[in-house]
């Protein structure tokens, strides 16, 4: 089942991130309470919220890290 997540909004249009590229959809034709950062089932049109949180945990320690200036873990580090 692909996911993508929200990047942003542009109007009327949503920028998705799917596997690494981005992808535009119509806002219409995604949940009406999909917010930036969100990671939707593109067979379901669904968020889901646990991988939400998880992606949404994974960007928080990585602005701690950046705001730390610590180094970033080993590996890839994909949003």
């Amino acid at each position: 089942m692909p996911k993508a997540h929200v990047d942003r909004f542009e109007g009327e249009l949503a920028v998705l991130v799917v596997e690494g590229r981005e992808e535009v959809r119509a806002r219409s034709a995604l949940p009406a309470a999909l917010r930036e950062g969100d990671v939707v089932d593109l067979d379901t049109m669904t968020v889901d919220a646990a991988a939400t949180r998880k992606l949404r945990a994974e960007v928080r320690a990585a602005r701690r890290r950046a705001l730390a200036k610590k180094p970033a873990p080993p590996g890839d580090f994909d949003l």
